[in-house]
């Protein structure tokens, strides 16, 4: 038996996924102790990585789960077999913690060692889909990248090097997604005036766009008649706000406003660290999506098919 923590490591998540997995789609059911900690067995352990290597090669969370709930434990190892072993089988089967990258890439960046953040971006990109990689490696860098330029650990050059290095990846993974997409399944992704940290935004509307939902991203600091004009134009299904920063808040709450009295049956989603912070109970329908990426996708896709989206899943 193993505690979360083990059972997280062993099959490649953070015990946070394996928390979110088991509350959210009940994929695995562990045991507990006379004290109330968990315990997983070697069978939840296949659950769980058979859970994410479906999720790395493009299944929604819901959809995931639900496969695996349905088969047996000698059917979850037989379809473990069949498949061929990929670095993220486990947190640190190449001798490199995942949980490391992040620092590693801020070192790099501290130095201006564009090398190496580059050789840490490789590391990255190479531990499965990108969903699971922007969820628990990118976003976490770049959060611990301004947390210490705030701190002023490092200087602004090298905050913009390491960021750029982050923003030419996702440019080049959200153009060869596929086709932007057109009619009612069209979502827009941006960030509301004055907000300029959109990397995440950036990464939301790479993974809309390679689950075959339309989207056109905005991006960064775009004013308030240009969202109205963007929604004017394109008659979206859905908009999607990034609210990184509490000082994001009410300029994201504006455009929100604007947008559901131009549109009142428009789906309204926020993402990000400060979304939390949103009223969305005077924006219906909105709602708030969570930071893993595809249960992002998923929760927007859900939103979307309560009025009537047609977009087929990849």
């Amino acid at each position: 038996m193993y505690t979360i923590k083990q059972a997280a490591a062993r099959s490649g998540v953070t015990v946070q996924l394996l928390r979110a997995w088991e509350r959210r789609y009940g994929v695995v059911e562990p045991a507990r102790t006379e004290s109330g900690y968990r315990l997983y067995d070697d069978a939840a352990i296949d659950r769980l990585r058979l859970m994410r290597r479906l999720m790395d090669d493009g299944w929604s969370p819901s959809s995931a789960a639900k496969y695996v709930r349905e088969l047996d434990d000698a059917a979850v190892r037989n379809q473990l077999e069949g498949m061929a072993p990929r670095a993220t089988d486990s947190a640190d089967v190449d001798g490199t913690d995942p949980a490391q990258l992040p620092q590693a890439f801020v070192a790099s960046a501290a130095k201006l060692d564009e090398r190496g953040f580059e050789s840490v971006l490789d590391e990255m990109f190479a531990r499965g889909s990108f969903e699971h990689v922007t969820t628990e490696l990118v976003m976490p860098a770049l959060v611990a990248l301004g947390v210490e330029w705030a701190e002023g650990n490092l200087d602004v050059a090298a905050e913009h090097a390491a960021a750029g290095a982050v923003q030419r990846r996702l440019g080049m993974a959200f153009m060869a997604a596929g086709r932007a997409g057109e009619g009612r399944d069209l979502v827009l992704v941006g960030m509301p005036p004055g907000a300029r940290h959109d990397l995440g935004a950036l990464a939301f509307a790479t993974s809309v766009r390679r689950a075959g939902i339309g989207v056109r991203y905005l991006g960064a600091d775009l004013p308030l008649q240009d969202w109205i004009d963007a929604v004017v134009r394109t008659h979206p299904l859905a908009v999607a706000i990034g609210v990184v920063l509490e000082q994001d808040v009410d300029a994201a709450d504006r455009v929100a406003t604007a947008i559901r009295a131009a549109n009142p049956e428009l789906v309204i989603a926020f993402g990000g660290r400060a979304a939390e912070s949103i009223n969305i109970s005077a924006l219906a329908p909105a709602i708030r999506l969570p930071p893993d990426m595809m249960s992002a996708v998923d929760a927007l896709r859900s939103a979307m098919g309560s009025k009537g989206r047609r977009a087929r899943r990849r």
